[in-house]
């Protein structure tokens, strides 16, 4: 039997797992989504054009890969049907879980209004309505992908929660979809998606029993996961190694090489702590340069220095292997770069990453920076200073780094043996 290999985040998101999962799915046969929703963003660059992933697995773009949509997700239908356009005809390349749960619009709805409750004590949600599928999911009163083949009897079931709730939703200002044309939104639903409506559970242990190529490919990053993140301010979701097991219906013995992925620098969208944020120009240089714009939220991303204490935690957390290290390229040109090698909480030095970051400090070790590496595809083609920084980062967090990405493109990067 063949492992599956698995792609996770090690930071707060936004790490470029679209790329690595792009550029490592051209080998494989199958490539799984394990938790999240459209909440994610996944940017990838093939040949110029820029495919915009939030649903829909990265391996979409190699076109022997079978895509799966895991248990573990909440499926925006609306989401993924609008993302479908962009490939044509997915039928018999792209599945979902009967049993992932639906994110309806009231979802949204929902979302936006608890998040406009809270003032200013808002988490900083991407308003995408994730959090309540989740929390209907855990209260056991949401709604499967499975039950939009029955549009009729899910219009009725929606309607009684809706009148069970209905306190609820009017402190919240939301009325009471129409039946009719609920109903005719479900039977869209139905019409775009029961092609693709599948037990996927069965489907991966197949590909594992056939000895298939499989990778997983995690949304969000570790720092953001319900448990080990930085709770609250987290999304709804299992974001480590372990929840693509869940999300799955796998084995943790079914887990093969994990590839952890981390930006050379730090960035964070939303609320929440982050002590290696840089609040001077340089931390505004970082965001500049690389785009960092939210794909699916359009919020910028606050920016700061590489966190090697975070990734220590976030990469025994998830078991990696290997760090991909992605968008070196972007501190091409910094005189100095930084590296937080330890924390500083209440006046003692510290080298592990606490449950609560309020009063930790960044510790930094400084670099010589070096002109320019973009498009480098050699390890020894990169400037001395890049490969001291990458040593750092392997000494301090004591992870090989097996991959570096040097520009957007798929072709420019450096897989180290």
């Amino acid at each position: 039997m063949s492992k599956a290999d698995l792609i996770v985040g090690i930071q707060w998101g936004d790490e470029g797992k679209g790329k690595m999962v792009d550029m490592l799915a051209q080998n494989y046969d199958m490539v799984c989504r394990s938790q999240g929703g459209h909440n994610a963003g996944h940017t990838i660059w093939v040949d110029g054009v820029r495919y915009a992933l939030h649903l829909i697995p990265s391996g979409v773009l190699n076109p022997k890969a079978i895509n799966i949509i895991g248990n573990g997700v909440v499926l925006s239908p609306e989401s993924i049907i609008k993302e479908m356009e962009q490939f044509g005809d997915l039928t018999g390349r792209l599945f979902i879980s009967d049993k992932a749960h639906l994110n309806l619009p009231y979802h949204a709805l929902i979302d936006q209004a608890k998040e406009r409750l809270k003032g200013d004590k808002a988490i900083g949600t991407t308003g995408k309505g994730i959090g309540p599928a989740y929390a209907e999911k855990i209260s056991r009163s949401g709604f499967r992908v499975g039950e939009l083949l029955n549009p009729s009897k899910l219009t009725t079931a929606i309607l009684e929660y809706f009148a069970q709730n209905r306190a609820i939703f009017d402190v919240l200002e939301i009325d009471t979809p129409k039946e009719d044309e609920l109903l005719e939104l479900l039977t869209s639903y139905k019409d775009a998606l029961a092609p693709l409506i599948a037990n996927t559970t069965n489907m991966v242990w197949d590909a594992i029993d056939a000895d298939k190529k499989i990778l997983l490919e995690g949304a969000q990053g570790t720092l953001l996961d319900i448990d080990h993140g930085t709770y609250p301010y987290v999304t709804s979701s299992s974001t480590v190694s372990a929840g693509a097991c869940t999300g799955l219906g796998i084995s943790p013995k079914d887990i093969g090489m994990v590839t952890g992925i981390v930006k050379a620098y730090t960035t964070r969208v939303g609320n929440g702590p982050f002590p290696s944020e840089d609040f001077t120009d340089e931390g505004q240089k970082i965001a500049d340069i690389g785009k960092e714009v939210g794909v699916t939220t359009g919020r910028g991303r606050r920016c700061g220095w590489f966190d090697a204490i975070a990734v220590k935690h976030a990469a025994r957390l998830n078991g990696c292997d290997q760090l991909s290290l992605m968008k070196l390229d972007v501190l091409d040109g910094f005189p100095k770069i930084k590296i937080c090698v330890a924390y500083d909480l209440n006046g003692e030095r510290i080298d592990y990453m606490p449950s609560d970051l309020d009063n930790v400090k960044p510790i930094y070790e400084e670099f010589d920076g070096w002109d320019t590496l973009v498009g480098a595809r050699d390890y020894d083609a990169l400037p001395v200073n890049a490969k001291k920084y990458i040593e750092k980062i392997e000494e301090v967090t004591s992870v090989k780094v097996g991959i570096v990405s040097t520009s957007p493109e798929r072709a420019d990067t450096i897989i180290r043996g």
